[in-house]
Formats: structure tokens, sequence, C-alpha cells
């Protein structure tokens, strides 16, 4: 992925947070797009399909949880990578922004060079993914990697990235129990810190839309696919 083909859009309602975090990015080739709130964000996104949204959470007319909500419903942004950028004094958890359909979380203020790392290396896992491109066939469900599209009885189902890349991770090896730390190790990398109840929160998400039944829990250990 080029940088110069890499778009970013930031949505704050905060101008100084635009100014400065565009200026920075922009400074690394990034096309830059903004937004102040929580639905222009939406139509921006419509419209030029960004590869990763930094988005803060405190907004007015919508704020960003119900954004990122919603962007997931739509199918052509579903798999846009989306970061919340969150102050230290709101009342936010990670659990409720990765339910929310986030990828990831910057806590402000964060210092420039520090945030171009992350979202270097958040598009560099985004890279490496798309770079590993691959067709499963799994009990009657067909999980294609390059289009982040997986299709059970004859039924497309629309995942956010990362609840496909745990399921990809799974379906990878039916059977195998795959280790907490390998799945956050495998599939949010090391540069990300989650609490542990983030993949609880994946699974439960998993097995409403593909199937209660082909996900287990080894109770101390961590989960496998099974069909």
């Amino acid at each position: 992925m080029k940088k110069k083909n890499t778009k970013i859009l930031l949505v704050d309602d905060e101008p100084d947070i635009l100014e400065i975090v565009g200026y920075n990015l922009a400074q690394e080739d990034y096309q830059i797009f903004t937004a102040t709130n929580g639905t222009e964000a939406i139509e921006i996104a419509k419209k030029v399909i960004p590869d990763l949204i930094i988005m803060d959470v405190m907004m007015p007319e919508m704020d960003g949880m119900e954004a990122c909500e919603n962007i997931r419903k739509i199918p052509e942004l579903s798999n846009v990578l989306i970061t919340f950028l969150t102050a230290r004094s709101e009342d936010y958890s990670q659990v409720a922004g990765f339910d929310a359909g986030a990828d990831d979380y910057i806590t402000k203020p964060i210092k420039p060079k520090l945030l171009v790392s992350k979202v270097k290396a958040l598009l560099r896992r985004l890279t490496e993914k798309d770079q590993n491109s691959e067709t499963l066939n799994v009990g009657g469900i067909e999980i294609n990697r390059e289009e982040y599209k997986i299709v059970k009885d004859n039924v497309e189902i629309v995942l956010p990235r990362k609840e496909f890349e745990l399921f990809y991770l799974l379906a990878s090896k039916p059977g195998k129990v795959f280790k907490r730390d390998e799945i956050l190790d495998k599939v949010w990398g090391n540069e990300v810190v989650v609490g542990g109840r983030t993949i609880d929160v994946h699974i439960r998400k998993l097995r409403e839309k593909i199937g209660e039944e082909l996900f287990k829990t080894i109770k101390g250990v961590g989960y496998k696919f099974e069909v």
C-alpha cells in the first residue's frame, strides 16, 4: 500500500486536533480528509472510502461510538480500519470501543511522532494481511480473505475487520485450540495492548452471526473452531 494512495479520515470536533494530527500525517504523504462529528464522518467515508478512520469519541450530533457502529453496517466500509482517539478523562472502556467495531484506540494527548508510528503500525498490519490473501472452505463456509467475504448457506455475511481476522484464524485450523495470547498476537499484533475481554466480545459476535455451535470455549486456555 503506497502512502500517496492511502486515505485517512480524521474525525474530531476540536480544530486544533484536526490541524496538528492532519499536518503530521500529511507530512508522511497520506491523503487526509477531515470531519467534525459522526454524521459528517459517515457521509465523507461513503464518498472517499478511507483506509483508516481516526475518530474522537465525544462529539456533537453523533458521537464516535454511534458513528463506528453505523459505519460497520455499510458494506463498502466494513473493512475500513477504525481507531478511537480518546481523552484520558472520558468515560470510555476498551471493550465498549471494540464492541462498537473499532480496531484500536489511541489515548490523547499524544506526541505527533508516536501517533504517526501507531498509524504506520496499523496500516502495516493491514498491508500484511492483504498480501497473504487466501480462500478457505470449511464446513460449507467459504472464507475469502482477499475480499474479506464470508458465504454460508449461500448467504453473504459481512464482518468488521477484526471479527473477520479472528474467524479466519480459528477456521484456518479447525479443532486446534488457539491460546488467548496467540489470538491477541496474531489478530491484534504486538503494537496494541488490549484486555482479555476483547477476545470474548468478538467471539460472542461471531457466535451470533455465524453459529453458536461452531466456536468452543476451552476454559483457562482459549478457543477453537469446530465443524
